[in-house]
């Protein structure tokens, strides 16, 4: 019985592609880390070009508003961590506050804010947060 050598074109744990950016949790580590998204997207897109252009500016979005909430409403240090997976991109932002975000309600007329934490749910494909005693993990996973 032959057997014929088979392709596998996964890549391993070790090839996919990562990053981690820490910030002082200061209001321009808002734009450093939308900074850091978009040098982690120029590399990653060397050798995997999204497979929809928008799918460039969600993420940058995304990490934007996460970015925002955790200046505005966790004190101190955050840090942001971006990862290839095997059909998107995982994003992980890490501050300092234990309280899950929560949908706020949203009024443009107000202009007081309201609509991240939508933004964030209706462009990814998940999202989930996990608390500890020293903050808290936002996961969100979009896709690429």
């Amino acid at each position: 019985m032959s057997t014929e050598p088979r392709g596998d074109d996964a890549l391993t744990s070790e090839e996919i592609p990562s990053r981690t950016n820490s910030f002082v949790g200061e209001p321009h580590d808002v734009t450093g880390a939308r900074l850091a998204a978009e040098e982690f997207l120029r590399d990653l897109a060397r050798s995997s070009p999204p497979s929809a252009p928008e799918y460039w500016d969600d993420i940058l979005l995304v990490v934007t508003e996460l970015a925002a909430n955790a200046v505005q409403y966790a004190p101190g240090p955050f840090a942001l961590r971006m990862r290839r997976t095997f059909d998107g991109v995982h994003v992980v932002l890490h501050d300092t506050s234990t309280k899950e975000p929560a949908p706020r309600p949203f009024d443009p007329r107000s202009g007081g804010g309201g609509i991240g934490w939508h933004l964030i749910h209706t462009l990814c494909d998940q999202v989930s947060v996990v608390t500890d005693d020293r903050g808290k993990d936002v996961h969100v996973f979009l896709p690429w």
